[in-house]
């Protein structure tokens, strides 16, 4: 064994050895633990770093020779022992991951072993050595699909292929999604957000249900292991095949156009509260990681809802979040990254909000993330809420208000039709006072949090009692309808018109500027059955079924359809606000009308209808834009173009096949007026006119 050298931390497979760093500043004694197999109740050799030789100012390290890849190792830390003055709290009994670790094992871990303390060493879980060289990328590279022309489409690992009815080989993996890769391309969205794939406690037993089943933490949001895919989504994670299946699936949506955003956990950890388990970051430097109580620190603050808050802005902690992000990027080319709770990763070390927070910033202006796309969930557990003032430029967020306004008005509330353009429009209340643009905007109306597409149409209040909470969890308002009945109907005119109303959210997702994002499932009528927060339901509950996806043709086809629309369309994406500029025909970008013509009725309280006219740049059709969310139909006034015609490309109130056509194929209009349907959608195109009546 030689000294090694303090960077890079983690560990780092060389030509003759392992060089191990880790970061425990105010430790006395660091012990690596080096252990034959994954399964090992005890290790086969400990190694005593020296403080003169293996210690560098913050970092404890040493070079091991002879070490390969599958090395399965961990630490024990020791030193001053002061929760409540220091925040210190050093147990040199308990195992210790690695925080740089790129993967991990879980097979003797008990998290009971790692409260309290007592030595956990037969019920630890232990860190792997890879290599990350030897990997035949066939010249990958992120795609770098422009903003403005993504659709995003929300899943999770698991979720997308557990059922048995997805039939794939490999369900609930990494590589059950690249066997359903054919289904996504033909969808047509351009990028999938996973939810979090960083090792997590997929084990931890939350409560027993009502049924007398464990629940679980099946979301994934309480990482452990950040550097490392997640072992409970791989096929062989004792063979060290982290890294290769991760990459497997990255290459394989690479080569079908599609992006991949992971949904990462940087504002806690599994570590929980003062009671909680000591897994890494707490028995290494809790008092550098974690948010304190300065009165006392053997508290944690709380600015997430799960037990503690990430100490993000100190130096050490914000080197360790940006080098992680870079990793992913550079051995893993991901895509972009989404942050859950980002805004607490905008606080100080006393736990307020910064002006200007430097991990966000050094996230920004990183030259390795440059051409990563970056989205924030901007608030926290902790009442801070930053959407349109999310900290930095090229932030896009998650854009609450749109999901909110959108439901509101396609349910049918009144006086909307003001804020609703604007939402339309990319939400310039919110992005344009800062010099921010629609793409900084991710518009949504469902995710994985809350209600699925179908359930926001067939559920008037959510139905958490299989959470085992007495149905007090979940979001109590969710300005959803269930069109007359609450839950599944046999009802053929109540399904209709749910069937209606689902394509009328997804009409206006589709049709405003902005990046649209929607939930996996929702474009074949997903349930989760009045749930609006499965996420301790590793079951059918949260499982996407493939049978229904299989029956249900109608919304798929048009969720598609209207995907298509969108890329056909410049004018629905373009990656500015409406700005006034007018086209070769001498027509205004947009002229918002109500049903008469260039009266929207922003003042009306009593207005449920909008209509606008978007204009066509470079050869692109104008299109016409009504939206009747009155339980009645309408006439609406049309605009007339000299020398072209109104073709009708969208209804949402005619059958399967006839509601979304081509422009090939599309209906000619033939009157100065449209009728639409009561709670309808529909979208019309402008074209060159040859005989018969002029528009």
């Amino acid at each position: 064994m030689t000294a090694g050298r303090p960077q890079p931390l983690g560990a780092t497979l060389d030509a003759t050895g392992v060089n191990f760093s880790l970061f425990a500043e105010r430790a006395t004694q660091v012990e690596l633990l080096l252990f034959d197999t994954y399964d090992a109740l005890a290790p086969t050799r400990v190694v005593t770093l020296d403080r003169e030789q293996h210690r560098s100012y913050h970092f404890w390290h040493c070079h091991v020779e002879g070490l390969r890849t599958g090395q399965v190792y961990a630490y024990r830390v020791d030193g001053r022992t002061d929760p409540k003055s220091s925040g210190t709290r050093f147990n040199r009994r308990k195992v210790l991951l690695d925080p740089y670790s790129r993967a991990n094992v879980n097979t003797l871990w008990d998290r009971s072993r790692a409260v309290g303390p007592e030595d956990n060493c037969g019920y630890s879980m232990r860190s792997m050595v890879v290599d990350l060289e030897t990997y035949d990328w066939e010249g990958d590279r992120p795609l770098r699909t422009p903003l403005a022309d993504t659709v995003i489409y929300e899943m999770h690992v698991a979720g997308l292929t557990a059922s048995p009815t997805s039939r794939v080989t490999h369900p609930g993996t990494f590589s059950g999604i690249v066997e359903k890769i054919p289904y996504l391309k033909d969808l047509g969205v351009t990028a999938v957000e996973l939810l979090p794939v960083f090792d997590f406690d997929e084990r931890q037993v939350l409560r027993t249900g009502p049924d007398g089943q464990p629940l679980r933490n099946y979301w994934g949001y309480d990482p452990y292991g950040f550097f490392a895919p997640h072992t409970g989504y791989c096929v062989d994670p004792c063979g060290c095949k982290h890294i290769t299946e991760f990459r497997d699936m990255v290459k394989a949506l690479h080569k079908a156009g599609i992006e991949v955003i992971l949904d990462v956990v940087f504002n806690h950890t599994s570590e929980g509260n003062e009671h909680g388990p000591t897994i890494s970051f707490r028995g290494q430097a809790n008092e550098v990681y974690y948010h304190l109580w300065p009165q006392d620190r053997r508290h944690y603050m709380d600015f997430t809802g799960c037990g503690n808050a990430i100490n993000a802005n100190h130096p050490a902690v914000a080197k360790f979040i940006i080098e992680c992000l870079e990793y992913w990027v550079t051995e893993y080319h991901v895509d972009g990254f989404r942050f859950d709770l980002a805004s607490e990763l905008s606080r100080g070390t006393e736990g307020y909000e910064m002006e200007t927070p430097p991990l966000l910033w050094a996230i920004e202006l990183s030259g390795i993330l440059s051409e990563t796309k970056i989205i924030a969930e901007p608030w926290d557990g902790g009442g801070l809420y930053q959407v349109g003032r999310f900290p930095g430029r090229r932030w896009s967020q998650w854009n609450g208000p749109f999901r909110d306004d959108v439901r509101r008005f396609v349910r049918g509330d009144a006086g909307l039709v003001g804020t609703v353009a604007t939402r339309i429009g990319g939400s310039r209340d919110l992005f344009g006072r800062t010099g921010e643009l629609p793409t900084n905007s991710i518009n949504f109306l469902t995710c994985h949090d809350g209600f699925t597409l179908n359930d926001l149409v067939s559920y008037n209040g959510k139905h958490n009692d299989a959470n085992g909470e007495g149905n007090a969890d979940g979001s109590h308002e969710n300005y959803s309808w269930n069109c007359g009945v609450e839950g599944p109907t046999d009802a053929d005119e109540v399904e209709r018109l749910r069937v209606r109303q689902i394509k009328n959210l997804a009409s206006i997702l589709m049709l405003s500027r902005g990046v649209p994002m929607i939930l996996a499932g929702d474009e074949f009528r997903n349930s989760q059955f009045g749930n609006n927060n499965a996420y301790c339901q590793d079951n059918a509950i949260s499982w996407l079924d493939w049978d229904q996806a299989a029956k249900e043709n109608e919304v798929r086809d048009f969720f598609k359809g209207m995907i298509a629309l969108r890329k056909e369309h410049a004018s629905l994406r373009r990656a500015r606000f409406f700005d006034g500029r007018r086209n070769e025909r001498d027509l205004p970008e947009v002229t918002w009308h109500g049903v008469k013509l260039e009266q929207p009725g922003w003042e009306d309280t009593d207005a449920r209808v909008l209509s606008y006219t978007l204009a066509g740049f470079d050869g692109d059709p104008d299109l016409h834009v009504l939206l009747n969310m009155y339980h009645l139909g309408l006439d609406f006034e049309l605009p007339r173009l000299p020398g072209h015609r109104w073709h009708r490309l969208v209804d949402t109130a005619r059958e399967a096949g006839a509601d979304l056509q081509p422009v090939e194929t599309a209906e000619p209009v033939t009157a100065h007026h449209f009728h639409a349907h009561g709670r309808s959608v529909v979208v019309l195109a402008a074209l060159p006119d040859n005989g018969g009546t002029i528009r």
